[in-house]
């Protein structure tokens, strides 16, 4: 099933890409892969384990994943353009001790998979973090390839 009907089948739309916070473009396509910029979703803010939950903070990884997905379609003119996702680097503003980042970036992950299937799978760093910009709780980039 392609990745666009997949969508419609899960009921998802995608939401309106975020205005960029700086002087960066949200993807850049070389070659065949598509370099997508860190998202973050600013309705979630704090440290996770302190003021923000395991599940809140997997909440927000995977409105991330929807956010990326639209700069994709915007970028390629459909999702069903991806030919698999490469890479993640997922960011997590953690409290002192948490050592749960990976289970905070499988909201990202899981989404990937469910809406690319095994194309979804992707290499991945889940790292926490001291602090990231504007408090936010978490902040994921990815590396996509393109089919030609």
């Amino acid at each position: 099933m392609s990745a666009e009907a997949k969508l419609k089948e899960l009921g998802i739309e995608l939401p309106e890409i975020p205005t960029a916070g700086g002087n960066y473009l949200h993807a850049c396509l070389s070659g065949n892969h598509l370099y997508l910029s860190g998202k973050v979703d600013r309705s979630v803010k704090g440290k996770v384990g302190a003021e923000v939950s395991l599940e809140e903070a997997y909440g927000a990884a995977r409105q991330i994943g929807l956010f990326q997905l639209a700069v994709i379609k915007e970028e390629l003119g459909s999702l069903d353009r991806v030919k698999q996702v490469v890479k993640a680097l997922g960011m997590v503003n953690t409290a002192e001790g948490f050592d749960k980042t990976p289970a905070v970036i499988n909201g990202f992950s899981d989404l990937m998979i469910e809406v690319f299937g095994d194309s979804g799978r992707h290499a991945r760093s889940a790292v926490g973090m001291a602090s990231l910009p504007n408090n936010v709780s978490v902040e994921i980039e990815a590396i996509v390839e393109v089919m030609d």
